[in-house]
This record gives structure tokens, sequence and C-alpha cells, in this order.
């Protein structure tokens, strides 16, 4: 009999950011596969007795291979077990789900998405901010500021990422904000455009810094390794 996979969206790390839909598939899981940042107070949801198997991925870490969390997916569901792969923020936004779905298509096991709340939309809540505006940041962006490399990806749209009428979220991107905000300006992005840097997000250490575009890099240098960040660029980014 073969088993089922749930990627189930845990959101920033607050448990209480859970869907129901979530805390109901943790309940149900036989075996929960977490990545790092939905670890700690989300795993009590699980039920006792499920497989607990951290598979997270974080910078400049030791971390499993894709192949290998793809792999465990498909042997854990071929022995008929509900699975579900814990993804954080929102399991489709930067989570290489597309992978692990393929690897269950090629296998034939059935899978089901449980969507969540991503990391831009609590990191906004957290500073108090909406992230449009009518008329001065009519659409959101959202960018990875590293690809597989760990570097800025190639072939990024500039023109697009230096629209001062948008909201443009950088996830993962602690590492190149430094290069970004120098092509930012390059394309004609304003050195004083408002930036807030949000870190440790919806948890008891979470940090929001404000800034420009041009101080983005000291900002980051000066706060260090201190967890997940998330870099907000635009008009919003400076409201109270």
């Amino acid at each position: 009999m073969t088993g089922f996979v749930s990627f189930v969206s845990s959101g920033p790390g607050d448990p209480d950011l859970l869907t129901l839909a979530a805390v109901k598939r943790l309940q149900m899981a036989d075996a929960v596969l977490f990545d790092d940042l939905s670890s700690g107070p989300i795993l009590e949801h699980a039920k006792q007795g499920a497989d607990l198997v951290g598979v997270g991925k974080r910078a400049g870490r030791a971390s499993p291979k894709q192949d290998h969390v793809s792999r465990l997916l498909v042997d854990y569901a071929s022995t008929g077990q509900h699975v579900v792969r814990l993804k954080s923020g929102d399991a489709g936004i930067f989570g290489r789900l597309e992978e692990e779905i393929t690897a269950l298509r090629a296998a034939g096991i059935k899978y089901e998405i449980i969507p969540g709340v991503t990391a831009a939309s609590a990191a906004a809540a957290a500073a108090g901010i909406p992230l449009t505006r009518r008329l001065t940041a009519r659409r959101v962006q959202f960018l990875t500021g590293a690809d597989v490399t760990g570097d800025l990806p190639e072939g990024l749209n500039w023109a697009a990422l230096a629209d001062a009428q948008a909201t443009t979220v950088v996830y993962m991107g602690k590492r190149t904000c430094g290069v970004l905000a120098v092509n930012l300006q390059a394309h004609g992005m304003a050195a004083d455009t408002p930036v807030l840097l949000a870190q440790n997000i919806s948890k008891p250490d979470q940090s929001l810094t404000r800034g420009t575009l041009g101080t983005l890099a000291q900002m980051v240098e000066a706060a260090g390794d201190d967890g997940p960040a998330l870099i907000l660029i635009g008009p919003l980014a400076e409201s109270a």
C-alpha cells in the first residue's frame, strides 16, 4: 500500500501562526520530516510516536542534500505511511517544493499542499505595516537572495526590482545584500529608499531594524549572524 505526503507550511516559527489544517495533518502523521525553522514548539503538535526527522538546510552549515530529502520522502511514503513534510513559512515560496513533488510524482505517490503564513506577511505584521499601498506601493515582489551556490541569482530583472513603487521582499539575502544594494542603485533606485531588516520573525527574539538602501550592508553586518532574516525594500519600510 502506497502512503501519502502532506506538504505542510509551518509559518515563520510561532506555533500560533499554524493553520488548523497544518495542526490536523501533524496530528495524523506517522512521520514528520521537518526544516530547522519548523522545529521546537511546532513539533509538539505531532502525533505521539511519530518519527521526527530533521532535514533542514541552513547557510554555512552541514545540511542534507536535496536528493537525500526527496529520497527519504519516497522511502517513507512507499511503506504506506502518512508523511508530513514540514516546511518553514509557506511551502511554495523558496522552499524547493517542486523538486520534492517531482520525486513523488515519479514514484507514483500522491500528495497535498497545505499553505501557510510566509515570512513576508509575518514581518510586515510585526512591523505594523501593510505590504501594499494604493498609490505608492502597488505591487509586491519576492526575491531569493541566494541561488544554489549561495550567490545572488543571475539574470535578474533589475528594472523591475528597482521599481520605487513596489515593495520588494528579499529572502535569504544577508550574504548578498551588499551586491544587491549596489545593483539596485545602479539601476536607478535611490540610496535613501527605506529598508527594513527583520530577523527571527514571530519568535521571542525577533528584531526589526530600519535604515536605507545605502546603509543596508552595514545594517546586516552590525546585526551579525542572528538567525534567519528578511529584507523589505520600498516606501512602506519606513513606516512607524
